[in-house]
């Protein structure tokens, strides 16, 4: 593999792990903060996928596109928590599963529905459609360049959040004592709302970034959420930071095992789940 080669399996690693990270984030907060097994979660990535192929056949530019799909994201995952999830709190994991599956196919009949079963693409902007050379023959393209950029700046964003900010204050302290917080008379229900709200943005506007690389296609979401649960459990529940850390690991582990060991590309990812878990069974962050 000569140098150009590898930078660009190393810029692909980065644009992966970082679009993976988004997705990952939303689904940690969710399962350590509040509890809820979420295996909806993926439909929310193949939601903002969708809604950035119909915004941008309607408007005719993905940037009004996803300025758009983001609020809508955010208010549907609010309205879904107030009508489905707060209701599941108290409750065991199995009727968490049951309901969050039931979803799976909720949205993908309604997918199916509404926008058909093709598989659609979406156009790059014009602005970032050209490439970058970095061999006579080898060229990378800006818009994935624009992804990686996008996706550090909401890492950086989201940090600021979580660490800088009262709400943050107020996740971090629900993610450790839910009832304490509720003793000093905190609105923890709001607290959720807003977490499961950010989670779903997050992973809507991934799908929406992603669209035009992976194009738009039904049950897309299936695989990311196995691969965000990877993550999760590789980072540690709850722990965001541990989420970016293991996606970055996945990331490289993914693209660079395709490209080196591809008889073993389908493994390499749960290969190294497993080795993590045996080094580090809480993850390698712990909870927080």
């Amino acid at each position: 593999m000569d140098f150009a080669s590898f930078l660009i399996q190393t810029l692909n690693s980065l644009q992966y792990g970082l679009l993976l990270f988004l997705v990952a984030s939303g689904l940690t907060l969710v399962f350590g903060i509040m509890g809820i097994i979420n295996l909806a979660h993926g439909s929310f990535y193949m939601i903002g996928a969708y809604l950035a192929f119909t915004l941008s056949s309607l408007t005719g530019n993905l940037f009004m596109a996803i300025l758009l799909g983001i609020p809508l994201a955010l208010v549907f995952g609010a309205a879904l928590e107030w009508a489905l999830f707060s209701h599941l709190y108290k409750r065991d994991h199995l009727e968490q599963v049951l309901l969050t599956y039931g979803l799976i196919l909720i949205f993908e009949e309604l997918r199916s529905l509404l926008v058909g079963d093709e598989v659609h693409g979406v156009q790059i902007p014009a602005i970032f459609s050209a490439s970058i050379p970095l061999s006579d023959l080898l060229s990378y393209p800006v818009y994935r360049l624009v992804i990686s950029g996008v996706c550090i700046v909401l890492a950086i964003g989201l940090y600021v959040l979580i660490q800088r900010t009262r709400l943050g204050m107020m996740i971090r302290a629900g993610n450790h004592d839910r009832t304490m917080v509720e003793a000093l008379g905190i609105n923890i229900d709001m607290v959720y709302r807003v977490v499961f709200a950010l989670g779903v943005a997050l992973a809507a506007l991934a799908g929406m970034l992603a669209a035009p690389v992976s194009s738009v296609f039904p049950n897309m979401g299936s695989h990311v959420l196995i691969i965000s649960f990877v993550i999760v459990v590789i980072g540690g529940i709850g722990s965001v930071w541990g989420a970016l850390c293991a996606a970055m690991i996945v990331g490289f582990a993914d693209t660079f095992g395709k490209v080196i060991l591809p008889e073993l590309a389908g493994m390499i990812v749960y290969l190294v789940m497993a080795v993590v878990l045996l080094w580090r069974p809480e993850g390698i962050f712990k909870k927080g």
